[in-house]
């Protein structure tokens, strides 16, 4: 059983949570939280802490936004876009359970004061920017980092403020770029 309790967009996510792990869930509803859903979720942000678990789309990621303002010391596990189609639809309810469970096993905490260490700029000579290609290598880092994907001001902002390290970075880097050769 997980300690910290997952927040998800719907009861379909939960289901597909609890064939991948043993956890207790809160379902958002979507982006329109009633007052019940953001007092139960406080409630467990308090006690026991949050993993947002949110689909890997726009309407996921605004979601995930709006937590994490309210909530800055909450966990946030992302699962790869391509890992969580199916059925002509994304989301959490589409994915694996190992790709859940991988998820899981890579969550990272925003950092209060973001670090500076990596810049757009030097995305470009990494291959992750302006380049054939570079939104795919993005995202298969995001996967590997377990950031999720974002373009490239998200990318960076997430790589500083997750605090992910250069060696980290590196490694991710270079076991991605080894698998495309």
């Amino acid at each position: 059983m997980l300690k910290e309790v997952l927040i998800v967009e719907g009861k379909m996510d939960v289901a597909a949570v609890n064939r991948a792990v043993e956890a207790d869930c809160i379902v958002t509803g979507g982006f329109h939280f009633n007052r019940r859903t953001l007092a139960n979720i406080a409630a467990a942000y308090n006690k026991r802490g949050i993993i947002i678990l949110t689909d890997p789309d726009s309407a996921g990621e605004r979601i995930r936004k709006f937590l994490a303002e309210k909530f800055p010391n909450a966990k946030h596990a992302y699962i790869p876009k391509v890992e969580a189609v199916g059925n002509g639809d994304i989301g959490v309810e589409q994915a694996s359970p190992e790709s859940i469970r991988k998820a899981l096993g890579k969550v990272r905490t925003l950092e209060l004061n973001p670090r500076e260490e990596f810049t757009a700029a030097e995305m470009v000579g990494f291959g992750l920017a302006g380049g054939e290609g570079s939104s795919v290598l993005r995202d298969r880092i995001g996967a590997a980092l377990g950031i999720g994907y974002g373009n490239v001001k998200t990318f960076v902002k997430r790589l500083n403020s997750y605090g992910v390290t250069r060696a980290e970075f590196m490694e991710a880097l270079e076991n991605v770029t080894s698998e495309n050769r």
